[in-house]
């Protein structure tokens, strides 16, 4: 059943990016429609009657999910339809993942209930910073066509690209995104130290997944930090929003892919 809704999902999200700009009712229709499919697979896969199954594809997914619903709260009140360019392709994709590299399911008779809330956090989390990223790459390709000395034919996504807000409206939403996601991060990172030997049965340990994540946490930190009193803005946003988001991704998605796919290795 949840393998249907999948395609499905991924389906709709194609259709999505497909449609023209001028259709925005049926844009949005699609994509809330495409959502709800989405979530009611991720919801059928996941919950599993022996416990919960994770690997990086569902996790990839259910941050594509979020990024869907960000973007469509978002698009309400700003015409974000370059997003849209990047969004839906990325959560087509990410839709039809969990069915090649369906994961393993993990027991909770033995966790703690503070497990499924570590997790529920730390997907928000992710999906959060994964639509900054995505906002940070549209502001890099917004930015570049405006500075470009001959304006490049429109075309498919260029058009997008400039019925944009303006960079500083933009800027704004980029760093709304920011402070959630560093917020939700904070909560994870908080709640992994605080729950450790709760949810893995030791302290916690400083592997490869902490250490990302704090060290993500901290380039997200320092990007907040300089905004406040240094008045960091453009390019050093962007680079430090992306380099947070990639080793935020190498935390979990990165890591379990390698084990999973390369090393063909089970739950750790």
């Amino acid at each position: 059943m949840h393998n249907t809704l999948f395609i499905a999902a991924a389906l709709l999200y194609a259709a999505c990016a497909l449609l023209p700009s001028r259709q925005g009712a049926v844009i949005s229709g699609a994509s809330a429609l495409a959502w709800a499919v989405h979530g009611a697979a991720l919801w059928t896969g996941a919950f599993q009657p022996n416990g919960l199954r994770i690997g990086f594809a569902i996790m990839l997914s259910a941050a594509l999910w979020v990024s869907v619903a960000a973007y469509w709260v978002e698009n309400r009140n700003f015409a974000l339809d370059g997003l849209r360019r990047l969004v839906m392709p990325c959560a087509c994709a990410a839709a039809l993942l969990p069915l090649l590299f369906p994961g393993e399911v993990m027991p909770l008779q033995n966790q703690s209930s503070a497990f499924g809330w570590h997790v529920a956090v730390a997907v928000l989390a992710y999906s959060t910073l994964t639509i900054a990223a995505f906002h940070a790459v549209l502001m890099a390709l917004q930015e570049t066509r405006l500075h470009a000395r001959t304006l490049p034919a429109g075309g498919w996504f260029g058009g997008a690209l400039d019925q944009l807000p303006a960079l500083l409206t933009m800027e704004k939403l980029l760093f709304r995104l920011i402070w959630i996601g560093f917020v939700l991060l904070s909560l994870t990172v908080l709640s992994g130290v605080v729950f450790s030997e709760q949810l893995f049965g030791q302290a916690l340990r400083w592997d490869h997944k902490n250490i990302f994540a704090l060290l993500s946490w901290m380039l997200f930190a320092a990007l907040l930090a300089g905004r406040r009193w240094r008045g960091w803005r453009g390019k050093t946003a962007l680079r430090f929003t992306l380099a947070g988001f990639a080793t935020l991704a190498l935390a979990y998605v990165g890591s379990r892919f390698v084990l999973e796919v390369v090393l063909h290795r089970g739950i750790v």
